[in-house]
C-alpha cells in the first residue's frame, strides 16, 4: 500500500467554494474522496501525490475546517503512525486554536492509538496547516490512499 499527505487551505465566496479550493490547492480536488477510518495496513509506504485521474474514486483519512469569520485561525492536521504490523491515522481540526496545539492534539491521539493496539511506532508523520480567514476560508489536511 502507498499512501500520500497532503494539506491545502483556500478562500472562496461559500464554506463549499473555499472547500472546494482548498482541496484543489492540496491536489485532490478534482477526485471523489471516499472518507476511510484510520488503520493502514503492514508494510505502507508514504510517498509524493502524485497527479490523480480526474474523476476516480480516492480512499482517504480527511480532517477539515470552514470558517465565514474574519481572523479566525482555521487548522487542520493528520497524524501517521507506522510500525512493523500496520499502522494508525489520526485527523484534528481547530478554530483558533493555536496551530501547535492541533499538532501535538493529533499526535497525542495517534499514539495513544498506537499504544493501545500494543504496536511501536517506528515512523510518526504530521501535517497540519492553518489560515487566517478573510472572507470564507478553509483548511484541509488528507492521508490518501493510492493503492
Amino acid at each position: 500500500m502507498k499512501v500520500a499527505i497532503t494539506s491545502g487551505t483556500a478562500e472562496g465566496p461559500t464554506k463549499l467554494n473555499a472547500f472546494d479550493n482548498a482541496l484543489l490547492e492540496a491536489g485532490i480536488g478534482d477526485v471523489n474522496l471516499i472518507k476511510v477510518s484510520s488503520i493502514l495496513p503492514r508494510n505502507t509506504k508514504i510517498v509524493e501525490l502524485p497527479e490523480l485521474e480526474p474523476g476516480s474514486m480516492v480512499n482517504c483519512v480527511l480532517s477539515h475546517r470552514v470558517s465565514e469569520r474574519r481572523g479566525d485561525i482555521i487548522s487542520a492536521a493528520v497524524a501517521v503512525a507506522t510500525s512493523s504490523d500496520f499502522g494508525c491515522v489520526v485527523e484534528n481540526s481547530g478554530v483558533n486554536m493555536d496551530p501547535e496545539d492541533v499538532r501535538s492534539e493529533a499526535i497525542s491521539m495517534v499514539r495513544y492509538m498506537m499504544s493501545v493496539r500494543g504496536l511501536e511506532i517506528k515512523e510518526l508523520i504530521v501535517e497540519e496547516t492553518n489560515h487566517v480567514v478573510k472572507k470564507c476560508g478553509a483548511a484541509v489536511s488528507a492521508v490518501v490512499y493510492l493503492d
